[in-house]
């Protein structure tokens, strides 16, 4: 008779030190519902934080499921017409497929150089999302549509390149608890004699370590472009629905947010080999549990189950976590090194657009005025030219009907104009307050 299935049918029936208790049941688990795909989801999203807390590229070490998802997934980096046969795909950067990049950001005004940037970068996408959350200041006046005007004093220079610092967690001591019940199965498994169940653990194991270490290697970033000498401040206004932000400070500091971007660093770029390779690993997994855990006994499928379980835990409880503030976070801690937000809340878009105008004092208000509020009458023309020209006279702003009425308005335009004019007073009032409080400066 052949030696290897002679020797594959002794080890399965030999027992290191005991028999495999439920060793004479004659059922078996269907295991091919969790081999590679039950938790792919939480088993993805758990890795997309490799990079972002630290020591986790280390504590791979236990039986994940999912590796079917994470091999389809991440195996789309690699890039050659073996892998692209391999995980059929659409090309992207790492930074967009680990979700670190790619959220579309608002139009962005500048008030000195005449910049417009239609979609600005990733970074002001999270800085709006952050300013939303800071608490307002309600100034008196009409109520009609509040707006809410976050001003973010930048006053930290980011380097060109750097490496934001990733955050502590305690993740190293509940990466524990699936490492130690993955190992513990599989040492069971060995007891029993349950090589197959042994087997397909320990590779699980191996597998997701690797995996951990391949796709972590990539070093995390942060970048931006650097100004042009002699560039004037880079003031300006990031315009939503949900609000405006104006950016206060050096051109380089407003750059980090308009064009700033995380990103991901792999020593094999472009081709980015190493992970294609590691995912062919995991699809060599997900095929050999799904073929010889079903070989096992029904102890050792237990075992299996019960690895795989703990481990699915532990990855929801990673992709529990809000990734996109473990993002605003860095942005807001490492790499603005904390700016100064303060958030007013004006009751009109009139009062707004005024406020904003007193805080920038750009050198074309019109341009920002009228992309703020189009509106375009006699009457709004007469009230916007009296605005500019108290902004850029320092005046004050108590208007008398007698500065702007040529007697060539309706009753409705002056009805109108007053309370326009009402609004630009309401908006003077809060920048005083604001100009108290921060101890404004215009540079």
């Amino acid at each position: 008779m052949p030696i290897i299935p002679q020797v594959t049918a002794a080890l399965a029936h030999r027992s290191v030190l005991f028999t495999a208790p439920l060793g004479r049941a004659n059922f078996r688990l269907d295991t091919s519902g969790v081999a590679g795909v039950f938790g792919g989801e939480e088993a993805v999203s758990a890795m997309a934080t490799v990079h972002v807390y630290e020591h986790r590229k280390w504590l791979g070490w236990y039986n994940s499921p999912g590796s079917y998802v994470i091999a389809k997934r991440y195996g789309r980096l690699a890039r050659s017409k073996f892998f692209d046969g391999l995980f059929p795909g659409v090309h992207t950067d790492p930074a967009t497929l680990f979700e670190l990049d790619g959220w579309p950001g608002p139009k962005f005004v500048a008030a000195h150089s005449g910049t417009i940037i239609d979609e600005t970068s990733h970074m002001a996408a999270l800085l709006l999302k952050e300013c939303s959350n800071v608490p307002s200041v309600e100034v008196d006046g009409r109520r009609t549509q509040p707006v809410g005007v976050t001003i973010a004093e930048l006053h930290h220079i980011p380097n060109d390149e750097e490496n934001p610092a990733q955050f502590r967690t305690l993740a190293p001591v509940y990466a524990s608890v699936p490492i130690v019940v993955s190992l513990v199965t599989c040492v069971m498994c060995l007891l029993v004699g349950d090589w197959y169940s042994f087997s397909m653990i320990l590779l699980g194991i191996v597998v997701s370590g690797i995996s951990c270490l391949v796709i972590g290697s990539g070093t995390f970033l942060f970048t931006h472009p650097k100004p042009a000498e002699g560039s004037p401040r880079g003031d300006g206004i990031l315009k939503s629905d949900k609000g405006i932000v104006v950016l206060r400070g050096d051109e380089a500091a407003v750059n980090s947010i308009t064009r700033g971007r995380f990103s991901l660093r792999f020593d094999s770029e472009p081709h980015y080999e190493n992970i294609g390779w590691c995912s062919v690993l995991l699809m060599i997994q997900f095929v050999a549990q799904l073929l010889l855990i079903p070989q096992g006994t029904l102890f050792g499928q237990m075992m299996f189950v019960a690895s795989l379980a703990v481990s699915w835990g532990y990855n929801l409880w990673l992709s529990a976590f809000d990734k996109e503030q473990i993002q605003r976070d860095i942005l807001m801690k490492h790499v603005l090194q904390e700016p100064q937000l303060t958030k007013y809340v004006l009751g009109t878009r009139t009062s707004m657009v005024v406020f904003v105008l007193l805080v920038l004092k750009p050198e074309e208000p019109h341009k920002i005025m009228n992309s703020l509020l189009p509106n375009d009458t006699k009457a709004w023309r007469k009230w916007k030219d009296a605005v500019i020209s108290r902004i850029q006279s320092a005046k004050g702003f108590d208007f008398d009907q007698a500065d702007w009425d040529d007697g060539n308005f309706t009753d409705g335009d002056r009805q109108l104009l007053l309370t326009l004019f009402q609004d630009a007073r309401d908006a003077y009032d809060g920048f005083t307050k604001y100009h108290r409080v921060s101890g404004y400066k215009n540079s």
